[in-house]
């Protein structure tokens, strides 16, 4: 498979469909298990140290961004389009990008509406929903359908839970 781009040690298992990947950059240490299902009809770009697991899908005609640290778990759709009903007769198409920021993490079964962002550090706990335009808080754990704010998350301890991961695994950043 031809990637746009594709970082070190990236693990794509083989059951995993993906669709046109030229539209797709993998930054390092990623995994995307079987059973994903990827389309990346707009651009998709996937960070570092992330993994997709089974089960998911990620649909439209947007783009859809995962910064590094982030994760989708199994059973989650994200759509960067939808059609919604607009009257008795007809529906309308809405596309948006959606965006995963740094340390976001998508519980199982959970639905991703277009336009949604996930701000830093956003957790979003199983069977969850997160509506058009949707902009969530940082560091912010949100659960329910729609997705409200439960409670902050710790900021310091992710951000040192990072330091740690890569001083052990010597990690330098690169400024860009």
């Amino acid at each position: 498979m031809e990637f746009k781009k594709k970082g070190k040690n990236v693990i794509i298992y083989e059951k995993a469909i993906i669709i046109h990947p030229e539209n797709i950059e993998i930054g390092d240490n990623v995994i995307i298990d079987d059973f994903a299902f990827i389309c990346a009809n707009k651009s998709v770009k996937i960070g570092s140290n992330i993994h997709i697991t089974s089960f998911i899908s990620i649909t439209g005609n947007e783009e859809f961004v995962m910064e590094d640290f982030s994760g989708i778990a199994s059973g989650t759709r994200v759509f960067t389009s939808n059609y919604y009903f607009k009257g008795d007769k007809y529906f309308e198409y809405f596309s948006a990008p959606v965006r995963l920021c740094k340390f976001s993490i998508v519980g199982s079964s959970s639905v991703i509406m277009p336009g949604a962002t996930l701000s830093q550090g956003t957790f979003v706990g199983a069977n969850s929903l997160i509506e058009s335009n949707t902009i969530t808080e940082p560091f912010s754990l949100y659960v329910g359908t729609p997705i409200r704010k439960l409670k902050n998350m710790n900021k310091d301890k992710i951000l040192k839970l990072e330091k740690l991961y890569k001083m052990k695994y010597k990690i330098n950043e690169v400024k860009k």
